[in-house]
C-alpha cells in the first residue's frame, strides 16, 4: 500500500517496486557492452535481432523519471552508435510497475522487485509474443550512484545474446536535458513513447 505525504510523493515499503524506482531516479551514464552467450564480446547485435541493433561497446544517457505514480524512461545513444532516443512509459498498478503497451500484439511488461536496490522488467506471462522477442532487464544498485543493468535477448524462443551496462548517476533529477545529450540542451527530455511492430501479426 502507498500513502500520500506532504511532498505529494507516495511512500513505499522498503524493498518494494516503488521504493526501488524512487532510489533509481535521475540521469545515468551507462557504458554498454554486448556478449555472446558464452561471454565472448559481441561486436554488433544486428544479426541477433536486437530491438535497437548496432555496434558494441556504446554509451547511453538514461533519464529515469518517476513521481511515485508514473514512469518515463528515455535512453539516448551518446557514443558508439547513432544518436537515437527511445522513451518507455508505465504506471504503478497493484504495487507493480506496468509498462504501457510496447506495440500491437506485445506481451505485458511489468517491473517487479528482487529486494532493496534490485528491479526486473519482464513479461508478466509467457505467451506467443514472448516467442517473437523478449528481453528481461535486471537492474541492480551496486553502490551509491552506481548500478549494473543486465539483459538476455530472446528471439524466436531462443536466447541469442546478453548485454551489460555499468551506470553512474550524473544527476538525481531529470527535469532537463544533460549537456552530453546529442539532441541539444533545449527541448523535452522524453520522446513520444516507443511502439514496436514486431508483434503486430499477433494483434487481435
Amino acid at each position: 500500500m502507498t500513502s500520500q505525504n506532504d511532498n505529494h510523493y507516495p511512500t513505499f515499503p522498503v524493498g518494494s517496486v516503488g521504493y526501488n524506482l524512487m532510489l533509481m531516479r535521475g540521469i545515468w551514464h551507462d557504458q554498454v557492452e554486448l556478449f555472446h552467450l558464452d561471454g565472448r564480446p559481441l561486436e554488433d547485435d544486428t544479426n541477433a535481432g536486437s530491438g535497437t541493433p548496432g555496434p558494441s561497446p556504446f554509451d547511453n544517457l538514461v533519464y529515469l523519471d518517476f513521481d511515485g505514480y508514473t514512469l518515463k524512461l528515455t535512453n539516448v545513444h551518446i557514443r558508439g552508435r547513432a544518436p537515437v532516443a527511445k522513451t518507455f512509459t508505465g504506471r504503478m498498478q497493484d504495487d507493480l510497475l506496468v509498462f504501457d503497451p510496447l506495440g500491437p500484439g506485445a506481451y505485458e511488461n511489468v517491473g517487479v522487485s528482487g529486494g532493496v536496490g534490485l528491479l526486473t522488467f519482464n513479461a508478466r506471462q509467457l505467451d506467443a509474443a514472448c516467442n517473437v522477442y523478449m528481453e528481461p532487464d535486471f537492474i541492480m544498485l551496486t553502490a551509491p550512484g552506481q548500478r549494473v543493468r543486465h539483459t538476455v535477448l530472446y528471439r524466436n524462443g531462443d536466447a541469442v545474446r546478453t548485454l551489460t551496462a555499468r551506470g553512474t548517476r550524473l544527476s538525481p533529477l531529470c527535469d532537463h536535458r544533460h549537456e552530453l545529450d546529442p539532441r541539444g540542451r533545449t527541448g523535452p527530455v522524453h520522446e513520444t513513447p516507443f511502439q514496436a511492430k514486431i508483434w503486430q501479426h499477433l494483434a487481435p
